[in-house]
Order: C-alpha cells, then structure tokens, then sequence
C-alpha cells in the first residue's frame, strides 16, 4: 500500500551510540501544521497509509491529534516507530490505540539489559523498554521489535529473539547500521555482513521454530539463499517521505 512516512522531528529522549541524529539536528521538527498539510496532499495522492517516526514521535505533544486527523482523513493503516519507553504506561499506549494507531513499532536495540542501557547511554530505560512492549502485547496490537545488527548485538540477535518470543513478541524486522551524519565516522559500528549472516541465517532458522515472523530490511536477498523470502524492501511500495529538511520519494 502507498505509504507516507512522517519524521515529525530529530528530537528523542535517547542518545543511542550508532544514531545519526547530530545534536544540531535534535533542534528541528515538523509543525503540526505542517505535516496536517503533508497529510492531506497525501490522501489526495492515493496514500493510504501512514507511519509516525523520529527521532522518538512519543514525546511529541501532538501525537495523539495528528492520529485521529490521519483517521478522519481515511488513512488505512496508522504506524508509530517508538522506542517505547512510554508505553510502559500502558494507559499511553491505550490512548493510541484508542486514537487508531493499528501498528506499533518498537527499537529494542538489544534483549540484554545492561549491553541495552550502555548502548541507549541512559541507565535505567531498559526496564521501561521491556514494560512497553508488554503493555503493546497485552493490549493485543502485535508489536513488531525493531533489533538493530550492530557490532555488539549481532551475535546475540538469537537470544533476542527467544527473549522477544518470552515476552509474546512475534514479529521482529532486523536492521543494519547507518554510516550517516552523526554516525558517520563510527565504523566500528557496523560489523562486516559476511560476519553477520551466520547470526542472521541462525535467527531465520530459530524464528521458524518459535513461530516468529522475522525480517531483514538491509540485507542483500542474494546474500540469503534459501532464506531470501525473509528480505524486506520498504522502497518496493510506494512511499512519500516527509522530514524536517526534505520530501521525497523512495
């Protein structure tokens, strides 16, 4: 389905070490007046999907508006893409779902809680990470967890994902590193993907056997082999991106 994907702003209550917010760009947003417009010239387009993300959407003040105008406008599908601290208030995921956000996205970075708040560089989030996903969980909305294949969580994404299954978390989209702005320089980051895929493939393997349905967003599907039906291409549907800076289409 076309889909518009809405930064609403750079600004999050994070600082994980792989971002490629710089701080300068923390500083600029989209006005609620402005992505109200994108919303409507997007509907007028055929878009009838839309997707809330970051920076972290959640602690924007008008999250909940821009929602319900997205449903008043027709839109189908209505995603947030949090990090989900928040939602281990389950009244706060409540009141988005209530508002017709229908798919929820959650960054665990990592199932590990102290290799999680190291990552984060904010001690202590990690057991409101985990909160939110179960308030997703017990609301029944089927949360997908974003598990990022960094340096450090790579050989761990199988345990991941045998946490997230603990947790009824049963969907999960893996993805790789970004060496762009902030994150630019940090090479180190990024682990070599013919480092990666034995994890990878291994967390194919397991998924099947946890009955998860698990993505990978960036890896080459000729990389995969008998595992390539678990490629995913955004790009390959339609989709406006609208940012702070730019509007585009992938």
């Amino acid at each position: 389905m076309p889909l518009l994907d809405v930064i609403l702003g750079y600004d999050c209550n994070l600082a994980c070490t792989y971002c490629t917010i710089s701080p300068a760009m923390r500083a600029r947003a989209l006005t609620t007046e402005r992505v109200a417009r994108a919303m409507k010239d997007a509907r007028s387009r055929g878009y009838e999907d839309v997707s809330f993300t970051g920076g972290e959407p959640t602690i924007r003040g008008d999250l909940l508006s821009l929602v319900r105008y997205a449903k008043k406008l027709g839109f189908r599908d209505v995603k947030v893409q949090s990090n989900g601290l928040l939602f281990a208030s389950r009244a706060n995921a409540e009141r988005l779902v209530e508002a017709g956000v229908s798919t929820f996205h959650v960054s665990i970075h990592t199932h590990d809680e102290a290799a999680y708040d190291r990552m984060v560089r904010r001690p202590g989030s990690w057991p409101l990470m985990r909160d939110g996903l179960a308030s997703l969980v017990a609301l029944g909305v089927d949360p997908t967890a974003d598990v990022i294949l960094e340096a450090t969580t790579a050989p761990r994404v199988s345990d991941a994902l045998r946490w997230l299954a603990g947790l009824g978390v049963r969907r999960a989209d893996l993805w790789s590193v970004s060496l762009t702005d902030a994150n630019r320089d940090n090479v180190a980051s990024m682990p070599r993907i013919v480092d990666v895929m034995p994890y990878v493939r291994g967390a194919f393997d397991l998924a099947r056997s946890l009955g998860m349905t698990v993505r990978t967003l960036h890896v080459p599907r000729c990389l995969l082999g008998e595992h390539a039906d678990h490629a995913h291409d955004p790009a390959a549907d339609r989709v406006m991106v609208v940012t702070p800076d730019d509007v585009f289409e992938l």
